[in-house]
């Protein structure tokens, strides 16, 4: 997350090749940018897990009030 980021709310991943991707945080989809998903799996694996810390931070961190 990057602080004072836009809705939606979302999360990236830079992949070791540097590839870059946007998940949403409600659905874990995709919602910009490419990457292998066999790159992505641990991350999305984390991000499924730890959802209800991902909005906290979304919530301190971005610039939507809600």
């Amino acid at each position: 997350m990057y602080f004072g980021d836009h809705p939606p709310p979302h999360f990236h991943v830079i992949t070791r090749s540097d590839e870059a991707a946007v998940f949403l945080i409600e659905t874990l989809a995709r919602w910009a940018g490419e990457a292998d998903p066999r790159d992505t799996e641990e991350a999305l694996a984390w991000a499924a897990f730890n959802r209800p810390e991902l909005w906290a931070r979304w919530q301190q961190y971005s610039e939507e009030d809600s």
